[in-house]
């Protein structure tokens, strides 16, 4: 589990295509002595696991595979070197919960509409794939790129965030323009109470 709230970004530094997955080496500022073999870092939102890493002179290198059902629910099959990926290590209990929980599961990929600048802060508009719309709420919360946002406003299946400046300065939104896809992970709870409205609806 995750909170949304981007601790690092890192460098795609390789990334090769092997037997339909994806292998891919991210350069950022963590320690490697912090990290285990096997754990969990969300990578623009989406829960990978370490299989390699290393301390070199440009800092903290890991490796992970990213498999084809992720890929095509993902933008990595579009991920080079030199991509900038917004990094999360995995949830501690007695951590500061200062997002919402986030799973890493990214649900789809939501289209960015318009970037308006409003003061020092940006409004975000952008599309959300028809099949997951309905569970995007005003006030409720989204995850993008693997970012906890909170939702100002929604009309049909268009919705619109609020970036405050570190935010903006803290991530890689700042190199994202009108016309880019970003990694959508609905909220859980948002999930589950329409399963159970279904469900209920059911003889």
């Amino acid at each position: 589990m995750f909170t949304g709230i981007i601790s690092a970004i890192g460098t795609i530094m390789d990334i090769q295509e092997k037997n339909g997955s994806l292998q891919a080496r991210i350069s950022c500022p963590y320690d490697a002595a912090s990290i285990q073999l096997g754990a969990s870092i969300a990578c623009n939102g989406m829960c990978l696991t370490v299989t390699s890493l290393e301390n070199t002179k440009e800092g903290c290198q890991f490796s992970v595979d990213i498999s084809p059902e992720s890929i095509a629910v993902t933008q990595a099959g579009q991920w080079q070197n030199g991509t900038l990926l917004n990094l999360e290590r995995a949830l501690k209990i007695g951590d500061e919960l200062g997002g919402h929980l986030v799973t890493g599961h990214v649900d789809g990929l939501s289209e960015i509409l318009h970037i308006q600048p409003m003061g020092d802060s940006y409004r975000i508009e952008l599309a959300a794939p028809a099949t997951l719309a309905r569970f995007i709420a005003a006030k409720g919360s989204v995850t993008l790129d693997g970012i906890s946002l909170t939702v100002n406003g929604v009309e049909q299946n268009r919705f619109w965030v609020q970036i405050i400046p570190h935010t903006w300065t803290n991530t890689n939104l700042h190199t994202r323009k009108p016309g880019d896809k970003l990694q959508l992970e609905i909220d859980v709870l948002a999930r589950y109470i329409a399963r159970m409205q279904e469900y209920g609806t059911q003889p």
